[in-house]
C-alpha cells in the first residue's frame, strides 16, 4: 500500500468519525443534560414509565431506549445480540408522525440493514408506515424493531417472544397485558411514555399507585421545566395561557380527576427517602387504624431534634384477625428496636372507634390489642379538616417537615391517590394509612406562635397595678 492509499484511508476514517459525531444519538444528553431522561435510562427495573407533559422530552426517552437496545449499545444495561422489540402507538397515523419519526431520527442510517414497509416506499420510510426495521447489532447479529398500533386489536399482539415493548402513549389494558406476556419468557422490558389526558385510567392504579405492589414497577413525572431545551420565557407564557386544571396533565404530567388531589404538595422526589437507622431517642409514636375486611394500617413515627417527622415502618394488611396483626406489629417493632414500657407493652395511638363494643363482641378492639401486648390510646383528635391542613403544611415547608421511608409503600400510594369528592370532602376510599397519619400529626403540639414583643417597664408596671386593683376589689366585694 503506497502513501497515497494510506492518506486516503485515514481521510475516509476521519470523515466516518466526523459523520458519527454528528448523529443525533451521539448528541443525546451530551451538551444539555435532561436529568429526568437520564433517571429513566439508569433505572434498573423492568417496567418503567414516564408521565410527562407535552414537549417535556418523554418521547425521546422511549425512542432512545429502543434504539440503544436494538444496537446493543445501552450504556446502563447488559447488552445482547439479536434483540427483538415492539414500538406500540395508538394508531398507524400516530406511529408515522411520532414514534416512527423519533426512531428514524436516532437510528444511524449506516446501521439499518433493511426496512419493511406496511405502506409507502422503503426509500422514503418517513412518509409511509413501517412494519419493521432490521438493525445491525454491535455484537455482529441483527436486531428487529417492529411497529404495532393499538387499533389493530389485542389479537395482533399474540404469539411473539420479545426483549422489549415501548408504549408511546397509553394503551388499552388488554393490549398492555398481552404485551407483558410477550416479554415474559425472555425477562424482557416494558416501558411507556405518555401524557395522562384520560383521567384516572388503569395506568393510574397499575403503575402510578402500583396497587399490586409489583417490585419491578417504577414511574417518574416530567414537566416543562425539566426539559433544558425549552425556552423559560416560552414556558411561562404557555403556563399563563392555560388553566391550573389543564396544566396538571399537559404541563406536569399528573393524572387528574377533575376534582383535584387532597395532597398535591406531596412530592416523592422531596418527601420519600431511603431508610436509615433511626436513633433511639427519635422514636416518638406508633399509630393504628384497625380493620378486618378493610386493611389494618400501622406506622411507626420518629421525630428528630428539629421537629422533622420520619415515617420509618409500615404494617398494612387486610382480611386478618387481631392476633395476626398484633404479632406482625410487635415483630416490626422489634426489628426497628422500638422501645416498650416496663411491662413489655408497645404503646400506640388508635382510632377512637376501637374503644366501642358491639353486640357481636364481648371486648373492644382496644381491649383485644391490650391482651396481645399493645396498649392503645383511643383519645385521638379526628378533626378531618384541621388534620389535612396540618399535614399539607408539613409537605409545604422548605426544607420539608416530614419524610417517608421508601418501604412505606401503602402510605405513599394513598397520598398519591387521595382525591376530593362531593361536598368538599375527600373520597372515603383507600385512606386507612392517611387516617392514622392524621392521628399522629394531630397528637403533636400545634406549631408554635411567633414570640410576643418584649414589654416595656411602664407596660409591666401598669399590668401589675391593674392586677392589684382587681385583687383589692375582689377582697372587699367578694366579686
Amino acid at each position: 500500500m503506497d502513501v497515497r492509499e494510506t492518506v486516503m484511508d485515514i481521510l475516509a476514517i476521519e470523515r466516518e468519525l466526523a459523520a458519527r459525531a454528528k448523529e443525533p444519538l451521539r448528541g443525546y444528553n451530551r451538551d444539555r443534560v435532561h436529568l429526568k431522561q437520564m433517571e429513566f435510562h439508569r433505572n434498573p427495573l423492568r417496567n418503567r414509565w414516564v408521565f410527562g407533559g407535552n414537549r417535556s422530552g418523554k418521547t425521546e426517552c422511549g425512542a432512545v431506549e429502543s434504539v440503544w437496545l436494538a444496537l446493543g449499545e445501552h450504556p446502563f444495561r447488559r447488552n445482547r445480540e439479536n434483540v427483538e422489540g415492539w414500538v406500540v402507538s395508538l394508531t398507524r397515523q400516530v406511529q408515522r408522525d411520532v414514534a416512527q419519526s423519533k426512531i428514524l431520527k436516532y437510528l444511524p442510517p449506516r446501521r439499518i440493514e433493511d426496512i419493511v414497509m406496511e405502506s409507502g416506499r422503503k426509500g422514503a420510510p418517513e412518509y409511509g408506515i413501517i412494519d419493521h426495521i432490521v438493525v445491525r447489532n454491535s455484537f455482529g447479529g441483527f436486531s428487529k424493531i417492529g411497529f404495532k398500533s393499538c387499533d389493530q386489536g389485542r389479537e395482533k399482539f399474540q404469539g411473539a417472544s420479545l426483549d422489549f415493548v415501548w408504549f408511546d402513549e397509553e394503551p388499552p389494558l388488554d393490549v398492555y397485558e398481552e404485551c407483558r406476556m410477550r416479554v415474559f419468557d425472555r425477562a424482557g422490558l416494558i416501558f411507556g411514555t405518555m401524557t395522562p389526558l384520560k383521567g384516572l385510567t388503569w395506568v393510574y392504579g397499575e403503575i402510578e399507585l402500583n396497587e399490586r405492589g409489583d417490585p419491578e414497577v417504577w414511574c417518574t413525572h416530567m414537566e416543562w421545566k425539566d426539559n433544558p431545551y425549552l425556552d423559560p420565557a416560552e414556558v411561562e407564557a404557555m403556563a399563563a395561557s392555560m388553566s391550573e386544571d389543564e396544566q396538571q396533565s399537559r404541563r406536569f404530567g399528573h393524572f387528574f380527576s377533575g376534582q383535584g388531589l387532597v395532597y398535591p404538595e406531596f412530592d416523592p422526589a422531596r418527601h420519600v427517602i431511603d431508610p436509615f437507622d433511626v436513633p433511639a431517642d427519635w422514636q416518638c409514636a406508633v399509630s393504628i387504624d384497625p380493620g378486618l375486611r378493610n386493611p389494618t394500617s400501622c406506622h411507626f413515627y420518629a421525630v428528630d431534634y428539629d421537629g422533622r417527622i420520619y415515617v420509618v415502618g409500615e404494617h398494612y394488611e387486610r382480611g386478618r384477625d387481631i392476633d395476626w396483626h398484633a404479632e406482625k406489629i410487635l415483630a416490626l417493632a422489634d426489628s426497628l428496636g422500638w422501645r416498650r414500657d416496663s411491662s413489655g407493652r408497645l404503646h400506640a395511638l388508635i382510632d377512637s372507634a376501637a374503644s366501642q363494643r358491639t353486640l357481636a363482641a364481648e371486648k373492644s378492639v382496644a381491649e383485644l390489642f391490650y391482651e396481645r401486648g399493645i396498649s392503645v390510646n383511643t383519645r385521638v383528635n379526628k378533626d378531618l379538616y384541621s388534620g389535612i391542613q396540618r399535614i399539607k403544611s408539613l409537605f409545604c415547608k422548605d426544607p420539608p417537615a416530614i419524610f417517608i421511608f421508601r418501604n412505606c409503600v401503602h402510605l405513599i400510594r394513598e397520598l398519591k391517590g387521595y382525591w376530593w369528592g362531593e361536598g368538599d370532602r375527600p373520597r372515603k376510599i383507600d385512606d386507612h394509612a392517611l387516617d392514622e397519619l392524621r392521628y399522629f400529626v394531630m397528637s403533636r403540639p400545634s406549631p408554635s406562635l411567633p414570640p410576643l414583643p418584649e414589654k416595656s417597664v411602664i407596660q409591666r408596671d401598669k399590668e401589675s397595678l391593674v392586677r392589684a386593683v382587681k385583687r383589692e376589689k375582689k377582697w372587699m366585694t367578694g366579686f
